[in-house]
């Protein structure tokens, strides 16, 4: 899959360094700016996948630039944060072109899992398949005999790495990339408490394939 990228802005330092930390730890490209001319500006250099657009902003209402970015044709799913958590504020968020809502304080885990929703709903990448095995990208899921299992974004990249070349082995350092990207540090056995995670959820699927290591080089799937 693609490694998505999303667009903050929040003018709360604190709050944005959180998100920027947290979102990168789920293996997420984030970038963060502090302004809604901010925003607009960047969008001008680059297109995000997904925003998080916080309404109080210093230099507007998070609305009016989620509508100024629908004027210049930007369909990317917008997010909104706010502790406004009224039913006319809601509906004013989503009156203005916004996909989502989510009210502070909030669980970090609910903001992920909200992430992802839009992103499958906006991705269009195909599934990838491995015998009866399916890595579906718009329910971030592994299928197989009729059960499914759901992904983190992490495990959806390396899954669908071993996935794309059955019976290859595929090297740790490769795996790391693809799941780390844009040179994210993780411990040395890091990449492997993944693969153990993705085992435990293949072994609950019936007649999936096995994750295998080949000690000192990496992994395959078969």
């Amino acid at each position: 899959m693609s490694l998505a990228t999303i667009l903050i802005v929040e003018d709360d330092l604190e709050m944005r360094s959180m998100l920027v930390r947290g979102l990168r730890e789920e293996g997420l490209h984030v970038e963060s700016v502090g302004t809604g001319a901010q925003l607009l500006e960047r969008v001008a250099r680059c297109s995000p996948d997904l925003f998080i657009i916080d309404i109080g902003l210093p230099d507007a209402d998070g609305r009016d630039v989620c509508q100024a970015l629908r004027a210049q044709g930007v369909g990317a799913p917008v997010l909104f944060l706010t502790a406004r958590d009224a039913l006319p504020d809601r509906l004013s968020g989503f009156s203005a072109g916004g996909d989502d809502y989510l009210t502070k304080p909030f669980a970090f885990a609910e903001l992920v899992a909200r992430l992802e929703a839009l992103l499958r709903r906006a991705g269009g990448e195909p599934a990838v398949e491995v015998g009866e095995l399916r890595v579906e990208p718009r329910s971030h899921a592994a299928v197989c005999g009729g059960v499914s299992a759901g992904l983190t974004p992490t495990e959806f990249r390396l899954l669908a790495r071993l996935a794309a070349a059955p019976g290859d082995v595929v090297h740790r350092r490769a795996l790391v990339e693809v799941a780390w990207p844009h040179g994210a540090i993780v411990r040395e056995n890091t990449l492997d408490a993944y693969i153990a995670r993705l085992r435990r959820k293949l072994a609950g699927l019936p007649g999936a394939p096995e994750i295998v290591t080949v000690h000192g080089v990496g992994y395959c799937i078969r």
